[in-house]
């Protein structure tokens, strides 16, 4: 809540959106793709309305935009064509009626919750049967770079480690934890943006501009100047890279996109074990299976088409 509300005061917080802009646009662009039109939506977690700017009346009719952070909540931008509520509200603890929204959608929001399971089952439990849960998280790889480069510096310098960068969800634990909350029809997939910024410094100062820096409460409150240095000099041997004649060092940001519907009789269903009229084990005869068809001859009504 205070990263939040402290990035979000900083007068120059527009330089530190690019990021969430451009996973805001894709999420949006997501949604686009399903071809319905959602009459109540809500966006957990909407920041500065990364993902609302970007959704058009032909896919939302009304929209919900909430976040922890009165001041982003108030920043916040959405299509003029759509109506739009404001909510401060908490992604541990929703405050939707059963079964009232028919989209919810966050972007870069939920890896701060302590409760994942619980807060999808929230999620759940507020959609319509039918409904559409579509997020993006940060994925466990997020700044690897940067993390491998300030565990040497410090094992080196202190001869322990200690966590510098707040933990992320792996994709494998994602699908587990959408189909114990009890979602149907899963998508996961993930995504990876690779900026580039002059030294381990800039993109230390971006992140804290993002409101993204470590919150763990287990972290390590300072890091000697040798430490840093020494991170920053580690992070440039091993990943640095020349560009367009300038040298600099990668970030890599991996994105994980889902999306779960609520059950509902009019989805389709598997059909029951037992009931497929080939077996796997005769997959081997596929080829031979074709070259009958190609020798069996074909009827007049057949020639003709």
């Amino acid at each position: 809540m205070l990263q939040r509300e402290r990035a979000a005061r900083a007068s120059d917080v527009h330089l530190y959106d690019y990021l969430k802009e451009e996973v805001g646009y894709r999420l949006a662009d997501r949604v686009f793709d399903i071809k319905r039109k959602f009459r109540l939506a809500a966006n957990l977690g909407c920041g500065r309305g990364y993902v609302s700017k970007h959704i058009v009346p032909e896919s939302v009719e009304e929209l919900i935009m909430c976040d922890l952070s009165p001041t982003w909540l108030e920043q916040a931008q959405c299509s003029g064509q759509i109506s739009v509520q404001k909510k401060v509200v908490d992604e541990e603890n929703l405050p939707f009626q059963p079964e009232s929204l028919e989209l919810v959608i966050s972007s870069l929001s939920l890896h701060w919750v302590n409760d994942l399971p619980g807060a999808f089952a929230q999620i759940l439990r507020s959609l319509k049967s039918d409904g559409v849960f579509m997020a993006a998280v940060f994925g466990g790889d997020t700044l690897f770079e940067l993390r491998s480069s300030l565990q040497l510096a410090e094992l080196e310098r202190c001869g322990g480690i200690a966590p510098h960068i707040s933990p992320f969800t792996e994709i494998r634990d994602i699908g587990s934890l959408l189909t114990r909350a009890g979602f149907t029809m899963l998508t996961v997939d993930t995504d990876e943006i690779v900026v580039d910024y002059p030294s381990m410094f800039e993109l230390m100062w971006d992140v804290k501009g993002m409101g993204e820096n470590n919150a763990a409460r287990n972290r390590k409150l300072h890091l000697g100047r040798d430490t840093m240095f020494a991170a920053a000099a580690i992070y440039d041997h091993l990943y640095g890279r020349e560009k367009e004649g300038r040298r600099g060092v990668p970030a890599t940001f991996q994105i994980i996109y889902m999306l779960g519907w609520k059950p509902d009789s009019s989805q389709p269903k598997p059909l029951s074990r037992g009931s497929g009229e080939v077996s796997l084990k005769d997959l081997y005869r596929l080829d031979e299976v074709i070259q009958e068809t190609k020798k069996m001859p074909l009827d007049d009504p057949d020639k003709k088409e």
